[in-house]
């Protein structure tokens, strides 16, 4: 059954960007570089107020990088991984930590992860960082069809300040998304090489901390392959937003809500998008950024939806 909600134009990006770090701060979006036009990898700091529906900028990241992930915990944002595209159109692939401080408009270095990680999942749970996959560490050329993908996962514990590895994914991937459902983390969707060919995935699968397994959902699948897709959990429900899918990338939207035990489809984007994260403030969810529709150009729109 459609949900009768309408998306809502919001005041653009100054710079079109796709792939950026984005996390919420006292009721602020952040934006952590991302890709420029060509690709060209970006370190400038753009936040949102959604109260004046304004852009300003933030200090500079002290790197260059796309396909990063941000996470904000104790009043201090992590951005981890990412990766940074060379002159020669190769990739360099990093497992960086860096550490921005909005309070003081700051930034300082944190722990490495022990492996490099870009374009992952990421989830925050019981005060630990969950890093899950991404590209395979040698796919140099940023996500070629021979890419089989990375299944590495780890976590950081803040009390320790160390990054642990973790149990590997069952399905090796890249441009997944990840969420917290059932007070345990679940990765769903993205893509990668394998030996029936270079294909998103609709698979979802569920890591419990208490045993460090995966496990292939049973009960449930995505209701359409989908890589680079918004990908978020709230309220007990999973939410999915444009990507990648069999028809390229487009504006479909759904939610799937464990009392009915299905899928909804949610309205349309306003435009195709892919390679975002999706954010929420106050039951209201923001997409911002990524790809339009040719997979090539960087988008500089911001659209939101009241989530019901």
């Amino acid at each position: 059954m459609a949900v009768k909600q309408t998306w809502t134009k919001r005041s653009s990006l100054h710079t079109a960007r796709s792939h950026p770090a984005t996390a919420v701060y006292q009721e602020k979006i952040y934006f952590f570089g991302g890709g420029g036009p060509a690709f060209k990898s970006l370190n400038t700091v753009e936040i949102f107020d959604p109260k004046t529906n304004q852009f300003f900028f933030g200090a500079d990241m002290p790197t260059h990088r796309s396909g990063a992930a941000a996470v904000t915990v104790n009043g201090k944002i992590y951005v981890m991984g990412g990766g940074f595209k060379k002159p020669d159109g190769k990739f360099q692939f990093y497992n960086l930590c860096e550490i921005y401080d909005p309070g003081k408009n700051s930034w300082e270095r944190g722990p490495d992860l022990l492996q490099p990680h870009d374009y992952p999942a990421f989830a925050l749970l019981h005060e630990e960082i969950y890093i899950l996959g991404g590209h395979h560490p040698k796919a140099t050329e940023g996500g070629p069809q021979t890419d089989p993908g990375f299944a590495f996962c780890e976590k950081l514990d803040l009390k320790k300040g160390l990054w642990e590895e973790i149990a590997s994914l069952n399905v090796p991937r890249f441009a997944l998304a990840a969420g917290i459902f059932e007070e345990k983390i679940i990765a769903f969707g993205g893509v990668a090489f394998s030996q029936n060919g270079f294909s998103e995935y609709d698979v979802i699968e569920t890591y419990d901390p208490k045993n460090n397994q995966w496990t292939t959902d049973s009960r449930f699948a995505l209701p359409w392959r989908a890589a680079a897709h918004g990908g978020m959990t709230f309220n007990g429900s999973i939410y999915l937003f444009g990507g990648y899918g069999t028809e390229g990338i487009h504006a479909h939207a759904a939610v799937y809500q464990p009392q009915e035990k299905d899928w909804n489809i949610l309205p349309p984007l306003d435009e195709p998008r892919a390679a975002f994260t999706p954010v929420v403030i106050q039951n209201e969810v923001f997409l911002a950024g990524g790809w339009a529709k040719d997979g090539r150009t960087p988008l500089d729109s911001v659209s939101s939806l009241k989530l019901n």
